[in-house]
């Protein structure tokens, strides 16, 4: 499967000092990614980074910008949100380890990518961190007042202590 926006680069093409690139999503890989991610809308997503080879080794570091519309978990409002998130990533040939195997993951291997067939993805790489960088449960400001509104109870009415109120209360 090809990713919604794969900007591929080879590794034999990459020499011994740095090379500065810019990636820009289109309109319709930004919609595919909004499906994905399951996002309103992907307004804008680009980046910049400097890919620099060691050996079999590629290292990315960059910025990327996207201008996202996420949906309120609490009221289903839309939400901009404006994504600028700086990464660091180290792009490493598959290493062929089994999907059945478990893996033990060091801190150092978070922002290790594989790749495959002599040529690193950095769009999709560009996607995923976009996508990391986001609040999983985004809450517009006005998120609290509609779910009282509703008759939605908030953590404190429902937490460890809220037996022993409803118990003061009645004293």
């Amino acid at each position: 499967m090809t990713p919604e926006f794969s900007r591929p680069f080879r590794i034999d093409t990459l020499g011994e000092g740095a090379r500065e690139v810019a990636i820009e999503a289109g309109e319709a890989e930004r919609a595919a990614l909004a499906t994905r991610f399951a996002l309103a809308a992907i307004d804008a997503l680009s980046a910049k980074a400097s890919l620099t080879r060691k050996g079999e080794t590629v290292l990315a570091a960059g910025e990327l910008q996207a201008q996202v519309t996420q949906i309120c978990v609490a009221s289903g409002a839309p939400l901009p949100v404006h994504v600028s998130e700086s990464f660091a990533l180290r792009f490493v040939p598959t290493l062929g380890v089994e999907e059945q195997e478990e893996v033990e993951l060091e801190a150092s291997d978070c922002d290790v990518v594989e790749y495959v067939d002599g040529a690193i993805d950095l769009g999709e790489a560009v996607a995923e961190t976009m996508a990391l960088a986001l609040d999983p449960f985004p809450r517009s400001p006005d998120a609290d007042a509609i779910l009282k509104a509703a008759g939605v109870v908030d953590e404190i009415q429902l937490g460890p202590f809220a037996a022993l109120k409803a118990l003061r209360d009645k004293l």
